[in-house]
């Protein structure tokens, strides 16, 4: 039996389920965001120039403080800022040498900490969710409040994003989640007591997160961008982090001086929408798409459950825009690897030990206060990877540090007290580079063949179709590659719309 290509299936389901629109479905809407927006002087950026940030003009920022809720740092949703906010010529990375890594091939990670007013590149994810909304007529400021479901830095990046956009912003998370997540969030909601949702459980309690969520959709006025089926997460990344992932790895091989191949990209899968850049590097690049787990919930390697403290990456379900038949490898990571490595990173003992042990540069220990517990997963799964392959020195692997370490010091407190009894020193220092980075195996990493992706493809039925109302005609179109071109261009109409929008705007 053939796939239906997306064009023929359902096409109001992608629209009014999951906003896919190419049109203007509400002009009374459009027009009020219009005006709103004038009176604010909020412009947007398309995704063109996201992807693309030599395209804005320098000015287009002005005197905007990063890390404020100034509406000017919609035109920073990009991955070419440095940590003042200042624009770069190629995105901000570190390439791990194999001192180390321990393998001859060089990893590079991109930091997401330089993304605006979160430190973390989910304000890419927020902005790629809500603009489409706002001019395609979908979202109303002047009525709707933007509910952003996450375990996190999506809904950081939802109410920062949708708060710049003049609209009200509510978030819902786990309150197991780090404190750091939570004294953010007091800052920038305006009634944090209303707008701020927390859910039982922890990092794999998604599904408290979707009935909630559910909940709330019973009030009109509460327009749901849940970034686990919002196709424009999907998208946002395909077009603009797959590319600046590019470009990264460009700039590496030419300084390098060697025909150096990008073999893997690895991405522990979240929303799944960060992972898309993976579809847009192995389209380009040959690059092999890694996705990464906790080792505690170990969904897609066993079908399994657990609960872990990788926090970020989600679990125990597979989102709807995971393209999983272009993923090639699974890997699975432990928290306690993510957990004890994150206090070598960032306390005097265990730098001291990299400095002396390792021989690791200043420049380079001080880079690794830029990853926070997924990118420590994602390193570590990079390191997987070139094992399993058996890659050599000309072989790159690339991943992204969705935030920093910043962001977990109230986690790194209770590991210091859990599992050193308060006190990490020089002895405790070793022990953990020897456990958790010294000796990494290739144990839970497989390559996935056809029939294993139908395996994790399957898993998502229980969720989407049973559970959340998918249709099932769109759930199975998902299977073949030509859905998931076919979803592109939709990128190119809503810059038009964009640029249509930004007109009107300064027409009023």
């Amino acid at each position: 039996m053939g796939v239906t290509t997306p064009s023929a299936v359902h096409t109001n389901a992608l629209e009014n389920q999951f906003g896919l629109a190419d049109r203007i479905v509400d002009g009374e809407s459009l027009e009020r965001s219009v005006r709103r927006f004038a009176e604010r002087r909020i412009t947007l950026p398309t995704f063109g120039e996201l992807a693309d940030p030599s395209k804005i003009a320098p000015d287009r920022v002005g005197d905007a403080d990063p890390q404020g809720a100034d509406a000017r740092n919609l035109w920073r949703v990009h991955w070419y800022n440095d940590l003042a906010g200042g624009r770069v010529s190629v995105p901000e990375h570190v390439v791990l040498p194999s001192e180390l890594t321990g393998v001859a091939s060089p990893i590079i990670v991109v930091f997401g900490d330089r993304f605006p007013m979160i430190t973390a590149h989910k304000v890419l994810a927020a902005y790629s969710c809500l603009a489409p909304r706002v001019v395609t007529g979908q979202f109303d400021p002047t009525r709707h409040r933007a509910v952003w479901p996450s375990t996190g830095n999506y809904a950081r990046g939802g109410i920062a994003i949708s708060r710049i956009m003049a609209s009200r912003g509510v978030a819902i998370l786990p309150e197991g989640m780090s404190q750091e997540r939570f004294d953010w969030l007091d800052r920038w909601c305006e009634n944090p007591t209303e707008d701020v949702i927390r859910t039982h459980g922890t990092e794999s309690n998604v599904k408290e997160i979707y009935d909630a969520c559910n909940e709330l959709a019973k009030d009109p006025e509460n327009f749901i961008l849940n970034q686990f089926s919002e196709f424009g997460n999907h998208l946002g990344h395909f077009m603009v982090t797959g590319r600046a992932l590019g470009h990264v790895f460009e700039h590496v091989r030419a300084a390098s001086g060697r025909d150096l191949t990008l073999a893997a990209f690895t991405s522990a899968t979240g929303s799944a929408g960060t992972i898309a850049a993976g579809d847009f590097l192995k389209e380009s690049y040959g690059a092999r798409i890694v996705a990464v787990e906790a080792l505690e919930c170990p969904t897609m390697l066993e079908n399994g459950y657990g609960e872990h403290n990788i926090q970020g990456i989600g679990d125990k379900h597979i989102p709807l825009i995971h393209n999983v038949m272009n993923t090639d490898l699974v890997c699975a990571i432990s928290d306690a690897s993510t957990d004890q490595l994150d206090v070598l990173f960032n306390t005097e003992h265990g730098r001291a030990h990299l400095a002396e042990r390792r021989g690791l540069s200043a420049d380079l220990i001080e880079s690794l206060s830029h990853f926070g517990f997924s990118a420590i997963c994602n390193t570590l799964a990079a390191i997987k990877t070139a094992k399993l392959l058996d890659l050599g020195e000309n072989d790159a692997l690339i991943t992204i540090a969705t935030d920093g370490a910043a962001l977990y010091p109230s986690e790194r407190a209770k590991t210091l007290v859990t599992d050193f009894d308060g006190t990490f020193d020089s002895s405790a220092a070793a022990r953990v580079d020897a456990e958790h980075l010294a000796s990494v195996t290739t144990e839970n990493i497989i390559d996935l063949s056809e029939r294993e992706q139908r395996r994790v493809f399957n898993l998502g039925y229980y969720t989407w179709v049973e559970q959340q109302g998918t249709p099932f005609e769109l759930f199975e179109a998902r299977r073949d590659q030509s859905f998931w071109r076919g979803l592109r261009r939709y990128v190119a109409t809503w810059d038009d719309m964009i640029d249509e929008f930004n007109s009107r705007v300064a027409q009023v």
